[in-house]
């Protein structure tokens, strides 16, 4: 049966992670969160002290990249993967809003990049994957048969976000939330080493007026196209 590689691309926080997942398990596909690995090499800095939000060691950071290990681990009660740094279960360290300030700072990082975007290609190499993130469809696979990126307004973004952290137990202001929307948008297109970017193949799903059944009914027609 033949097998593609499937890259979601867009902004923060317009639901690529929700919709790989969906796509990876209607396909039988493995899925891979690469946001979550840059969270949780941005975790390591944090917990190293080798960032803050006025403050960042990348020299140090690049030194101890060869500590980093990553791992994803399935998780049967929950129906995914989760990730796994130096052996420790970060899934839900990763997503507090204190990573997510910081963790646009850590992705302009070439060296980060690099170690990640080979850990990403290598897990991919048999195809039959759906990989989410900012440069899955430029950088990472840039021959995937299937590249989607997905928009939304900051808004539309920022609501879906604190609406999720607050389901979570945390305590975050709106305006907090839309101001990180803006900031991480700001520095994902305009950072030097792989930027944010629609590939010039890519389908372009705007999902502001959208429910997760209808963009998930619409990616998975366009999956069944290319499979076909």
């Amino acid at each position: 049966m033949k097998k593609i590689t499937i890259a979601i691309d867009g902004f923060s926080s317009t639901g690529k992670s929700t919709l790989a997942k969906q796509l990876a398990k209607a396909l039988g596909y493995v899925y891979v969160d690469t946001g979550a690995m840059y969270r949780a090499v941005t975790l390591y800095a944090m917990q190293h002290n080798f960032v803050s939000e006025n403050y960042l060691d990348k020299e140090a950071l690049v030194k101890k990249l060869p500590d980093v290990q990553l791992k994803f681990q399935f998780n049967a009660v929950l129906g995914f993967a989760e990730m796994f740094l130096n052996g420790t279960n970060v899934e839900t360290e990763i997503r507090t809003l204190n990573v997510s300030r910081l963790v646009s700072k850590i992705a302009e990082i070439s060296e980060v990049r690099s170690k990640l975007v080979e850990q990403q290609q290598q897990m991919g190499k048999n195809k039959a994957i759906v990989m989410d993130g900012r440069d899955i469809g430029t950088v990472v696979f840039p021959d995937a048969e299937l590249k989607i990126f997905m928009t939304a307004s900051p808004e539309t973004r920022a609501q879906r976000r604190y609406d999720e952290l607050l389901e979570n137990g945390q305590s975050v202001s709106f305006a907090d939330v839309l101001q990180n929307v803006k900031e991480r948008d700001f520095i994902d297109t305009n950072r030097e080493d792989s930027p944010l970017v629609q590939a010039e193949d890519a389908v372009v799903v705007d999902n502001s007026a959208m429910s997760r059944e209808e963009q998930f009914e619409v990616v998975l027609s366009l999956a069944h196209h290319k499979l076909s």
